[in-house]
């Protein structure tokens, strides 16, 4: 449930309150009036009860109301540190894996070196290993789409890769060995068959 959706539904809990809490003041300013203008015992009574009935029912709702404020709140705080959980999380792996990626990125710009791709290819190149659409790197570099799907060509040539699928290939396939003994031959480097 949205925030928005846990508003609207506390919201509406406060209807049933507003309206035997209604009931109740109504009921009572008439039962006053009708013991001012003389009514018989039995009419009050029976409008007192209904009152009274009136008065447990808005208590039962602001009970209930309060059970589901504090259950939306609890589900709130829940889902607050959860999401601190898993940033935190976050900021662990990226810490962990810091030097790791940043030796992961000078391999990947010598490899681009190793194919002669200028500047613009080589931006272009970790934009689509990024997962960027030609449209996005495009944006991204402030040209035009077919400027980018010509530079991915012209890298795609260079390393005498099919495609961005191979691109990504040739890069990450070794980053995602299986566990040890795990399925598959391992090549000469001890990496997966190529």
């Amino acid at each position: 449930m949205t925030q928005m959706q846990e508003k609207q539904w506390l919201e509406s809990r406060w209807l049933p309150l507003f309206l035997f809490s209604a009931v109740v003041l109504l009921v009572g300013v008439d039962v006053v009036a009708d013991a001012i203008e003389g009514a018989p015992l039995e009419h009050l009574l029976t409008e007192a009860a209904g009152a009274g009935a009136a008065a447990i029912g808005a208590g039962w709702s602001w009970l209930r109301l309060l059970e589901a404020r504090q259950a939306a709140q609890q589900a709130l705080y829940e889902s607050r540190r959860q999401e601190e959980s898993w940033r935190a999380e976050a900021v662990r792996w990226r810490t962990e894996a810091r030097s790791l990626l940043q030796g992961l990125g000078a391999a990947i710009d010598e490899q681009f070196v190793r194919w002669s791709l200028t500047p613009s290819e080589s931006e272009v190149a970790m934009l689509l290993l990024k997962g960027l659409s030609h449209q996005e790197v495009a944006a991204v570099r402030g040209t035009s789409e077919r400027t980018a799907r010509q530079h991915a060509r012209t890298v795609y040539r260079k390393a005498g890769l099919s495609g961005r699928a191979e691109l990504s290939a040739f890069f990450l396939e070794d980053l995602l060995l299986p566990p040890d003994g795990v399925g598959g031959d391992v090549n000469e480097s001890g990496g997966p068959p190529h």
